[in-house]
């Protein structure tokens, strides 16, 4: 004889507070993970979009505290109403560019979060620059700090570190071989 369940059975069960207290700091931890996640893909994102109608002066606000700091090997950014316009001119320098991230280290210590991230970047020559058609690829990591605001995650430390570029670099600006000073030197080829 087969028992079925009663439809009149409780939708309550009985949790201990220490295990909920733990299954709902686990939930926290999980979600500021997704929403920051959400912010660093957001930025990359933008980085390739955000001037695609033109000039656009509203989309650091999405990504960045008033008084964030970027630093890059082209320039450094103090403070979110310059970054826009810093944007706007390292992408201007290439008729396309294509970003990518990846191995995300995210570290939350209450409304303050250590961000280490993997970044590959792709930047397609204008027909009259340095290399018609040609792309300077760079890679690198960036590591920075997201805080929790009103408005959600925000960057306000971002640091992008070279570790290797290929190609000819934009123009006018640095030569390729200053981004590549701090990258190893390729090993010689066994002779066969």
């Amino acid at each position: 004889m087969t028992t079925t369940p009663s439809l009149e059975a409780p939708d309550t069960i009985t949790v201990p507070r220490a295990e909920l207290d733990a299954l709902q700091a686990q939930l926290r931890g999980l979600i500021d993970r997704a929403e920051i996640t959400d912010l660093i893909d957001r930025y990359v994102t933008l980085l390739d979009t955000q001037d695609d109608h033109g000039y656009d002066d509203t989309w650091p606000r999405s990504v960045f505290t008033d008084d964030c700091r970027l630093e890059f090997p082209v320039g450094t950014v103090e403070g979110r109403h310059t970054a826009a316009a810093f944007h706007f001119d390292r992408k201007s320098r290439f008729a396309r560019t294509h970003h990518l991230a990846s191995n995300y280290g995210i570290q939350v210590d209450g409304d303050t979060a250590r961000v280490r991230v993997h970044l590959f970047a792709s930047h397609v020559h204008h027909d009259d620059g340095p290399d018609p058609g040609g792309r300077f690829d760079i890679g690198g990591v960036a590591e920075g700090e997201a805080v929790r605001t009103p408005a959600g995650w925000l960057l306000r430390r971002w640091r992008f570190h070279l570790m290797w570029s290929d190609g000819a670099g934009p123009r006018p600006g640095p030569d390729p071989r200053a981004l590549r000073s701090a990258q190893p030197r390729p090993r010689p080829r066994p002779q066969s």
